[in-house]
């Protein structure tokens, strides 16, 4: 399928204010409770992008009656919903589209007995398997086949029945696609080694609003008292944690001043304090965040004047989807910085076209690389790249909006998968950001 290209003129400088997208990783989670019950759910501040999309005609093939109500705000309603499209070639090819039709497979499971999926598709970030889901619903007695054929996995069971289970990874989506099976499943399911990312806990939130019984939400054990009905309910997305440390990265790089509204800090854990340490001034007014013009930033050193290295971890820890942003926005920093991304092998393939733009950068290995801050003394260079996926695309995206000359960003379709007209936004600031439809 063809994709759009990007055509971007660096060296403008942007100003003004922009509002974050609803999240793209909770909307993924959050649609998918919409099959625990036969009421309405409400969802609001759900993001117009393509992985949201794709979840949502899932939803529609499956029968679930989607009713949207205004830009941002949808309700569906599963009371009548036909399980054999799950067999249907239809189902398979949009299923494979996007990694969160994983998390179809608990509330099916949970409600309907059965779910069956083909091996998803996705970020090419590396290795993302999904042993933590299967053998979550495993524990809870659930009975899995794998198609090794046809690529399609497939779980069923009667009833599940309530066990302590050990993840044997911090999987964000492991943990929400077993808490949404283990809601129905007939008495206590205790999750340890759980993920407590807010996507997982506003999950958890939406799920007791729905009737489950759900504590520990927060932390990395989560108790689950199984209920036998499920009810309608309302729920607001966040505001999206990776949009607002991609407009921070993006306001220093450019030299641009920018607020970002209703960012609801209080959900964004360590990442402003990460920020920080690349030496930026970083203004919060209430939920706004003004990221004021730098002229220069300096990265810190550690307390012993090592070289400072920053690492994605599950939360709280710092969040892989911003180690992208991290690095390109390090530079034209003062200083040097190593940055290890820990969760993912090929996250850093992208370095080459920003070493080509004239960056700094040497990759050590598949998960690590170091930046040597130009500190603006060398301007990058408009070129012509690709990208490769949706986090590293948007800070190709970044770098050329800093380099000067035109640069090109072909297979944007990537782009569009996570960020919400972010040409449109960002040209609204004063971007020149022009859409070639290829």
């Amino acid at each position: 399928m063809a994709s759009d290209s990007f055509e971007v003129q660096g060296s403008h400088q942007l100003k003004g204010e922009i509002i974050p997208q609803g999240a793209k990783n909770e909307a993924l989670q959050v649609l998918c409770t919409t099959l625990l019950t036969d009421e309405v759910v409400t969802i609001s501040n759900i993001p117009d992008i393509v992985d949201v999309r794709r979840a949502i005609d899932l939803l529609r093939g499956l029968g679930v009656k989607v009713d949207r109500k205004s830009t941002d705000t949808y309700s569906f309603q599963s009371d009548d919903l036909d399980l054999d499209y799950l067999y249907s070639s239809e189902f398979v090819a949009n299923a494979q589209k996007i990694r969160g039709s994983v998390m179809l497979v608990g509330p099916l499971l949970a409600r309907f007995g059965k779910a069956l999926l083909p091996k998803p598709g996705g970020d090419k970030i590396g290795r993302r398997r999904l042993d933590t889901h299967f053998r979550g619903f495993i524990k809870l007695g659930a009975e899995f086949k794998y198609d090794e054929e046809q690529k399609i996995y497939s779980v069923e069971s009667p009833k599940l029945k309530g066990t302590y289970i050990l993840m044997d990874e911090i999987s964000v989506t492991g943990t929400a696609n077993v808490v949404m099976g283990a809601v129905l499943a007939a008495g206590t399911t205790r999750i340890f080694n759980a993920a407590c990312e807010p996507y997982v806990q506003q999950l958890c939130k939406l799920l007791n609003r729905m009737g489950a019984e759900i504590s520990g939400v927060g932390s990395n054990l989560l108790t689950i008292e199984g209920v036998d009905k499920m009810n309608g309910a309302e729920h607001r997305i966040l505001p999206d944690m990776i949009e607002i440390g991609s407009f921070i990265g993006l306001a220093a790089l450019t030299q641009s001043d920018i607020v970002i509204k209703d960012c609801q800090v209080a959900e964004l854990g360590n990442i402003l304090p990460v920020f920080e340490r690349f030496g930026l001034q970083i203004d919060v007014q209430g939920d706004d965040i003004h990221i004021p013009e730098h002229e220069h930033y300096a990265i810190q050193s550690f307390m012993d004047g090592s070289i400072m290295s920053i690492y994605d971890a599950p939360w709280p820890g710092f969040t892989p989807d911003l180690m992208s942003i991290i690095l390109v926005m390090a530079i034209q920093a003062k200083g040097s910085v190593l940055i290890h991304q820990k969760m993912f092998e090929s996250r850093l393939f992208f370095v080459d076209k920003l070493i080509e733009m004239g960056a700094q950068i040497i990759l050590c290995d598949p998960h690590r690389a170091t930046v040597i801050g130009l500190n603006r003394k060398h301007q990058l260079k408009g070129i012509s790249m690709t990208s490769p996926d949706i986090r590293a695309g948007v800070a190709l995206l970044i770098a050329a909006m800093s380099a000067k000359g035109t640069s090109i960003i072909h297979n944007v379709n990537q782009i569009d998968r996570g960020y919400q007209n972010i040409d449109g936004r960002l040209n609204a600031l004063g971007a020149k950001i022009k859409r070639i439809k290829d």
